[in-house]
């Protein structure tokens, strides 16, 4: 990943300005859901940079040292070798852009990758994922051992309640303490959207979160009701051109939570493009929490390749 974003002096008369235009962006966002997003002749190919987005992700209460195991290999190999001859694109080193674990299992995904010869980041949430209704001082020793036992990428969550009533400066402090906390690592923070009341709640929150030194936003943890939803994502990513154009910091984005299917890729990368441009779309500055997704899009690389859809015995079980 980049250099740090170092973040700016807090800017209240800004925050105090921003009021979000909620019919236009949810007009926006219809345009992007209803369109195709990608040529078919290129969808291989988008597809690829999609899984080097990705930041594979598990956090069950059940994960254990062997299914973390299991999940830095799928990360080393996300896609089919075969699939990847046939396409010419098996000695391009594609791989995931992180393995995102719960802070107890760092060790254990360190030590898999470690094992299998990989650099692969290994993301931690913390801060009392997911509520972050923990004391402070327990959220920042989260992220501390987290750092400490490996971790590279710290995947924070906000305390909602600020947002909610208003403490902009009280946010802008915690996420500086949580910047702090991190040292060399890099801090992406989870704004839960879901929870934040508005869309101009979201905007202004993207915004202290920025001028406090996050590297990257994020949309949810993916444990609320309501996750990344199109709407948001646009308010966001207005946010972070307009941070970029203000400051000249570059902060990534990354959605998570209910990005399932190959076509959902397509159009989080289309929007990319299209809202910030191709400088955007690397996994230095964007990211996709899953789980799930890569199943799929390895199948779609299958069909793409073999012109048939997959049955249940053509790929291995990730």
């Amino acid at each position: 990943m980049s250099a740090h974003q170092q973040g700016t002096e807090l800017d209240l008369s800004w925050i105090s300005k921003i009021q979000v235009n909620k019919p236009a962006v949810l007009r926006r966002a219809e345009q992007i859901q209803a369109r195709r997003p990608v040529k078919k002749e290129w969808q291989a190919a988008w597809l690829l940079k999609a899984v080097t987005c990705i930041d594979l992700t598990t956090l069950s209460g059940d994960d254990t040292a062997s299914n973390i195991q299991r999940l830095c290999y799928k990360a080393k190999y996300p896609i089919r070798e075969d699939l990847l001859k046939a396409l010419n694109m098996h000695d391009k080193g594609i791989t995931t852009a992180a393995v995102c674990v719960y802070p107890a299992r760092v060790c254990d995904a360190v030590k898999a990758l470690k094992a299998a010869g990989c650099d692969i980041p290994v993301a931690s949430v913390a801060t009392g994922f997911p509520a972050g209704q923990t004391h402070l001082k327990t959220r920042l020793e989260e992220i501390r051992l987290a750092v400490e036992d490996g971790a590279t990428e710290i995947d924070v969550v906000i305390n909602r309640t600020l947002v909610l009533t208003g403490q902009w400066k009280a946010l802008y402090d915690e996420i500086r303490q949580f910047r702090k906390a991190c040292g060399e690592a890099h801090l992406k923070t989870i704004l839960a959207t879901g929870e934040l009341g508005s869309l101009t709640n979201v905007y202004k929150a993207s915004m202290i979160a920025m001028m406090a030194g996050s590297d990257f936003i994020k949309t949810s943890t993916g444990k609320e009701t309501v996750n990344a939803t199109f709407p948001v994502a646009i308010v966001m990513l207005r946010a972070i051109r307009d941070f970029f154009w203000k400051t000249g910091n570059k902060v990534g984005f990354k959605p998570a939570g209910g990005i399932r299917s190959a076509k959902d890729s397509l159009v989080w990368l289309s929007l990319m493009k299209e809202e910030l441009g191709d400088e955007w779309m690397k996994p230095e500055l964007f990211r996709i929490g899953a789980s799930t997704l890569l199943a799929d899009i390895e199948r779609q690389i299958y069909h793409h390749v073999t012109g048939r859809y997959a049955a249940y015995h053509d790929l291995p079980m990730s």
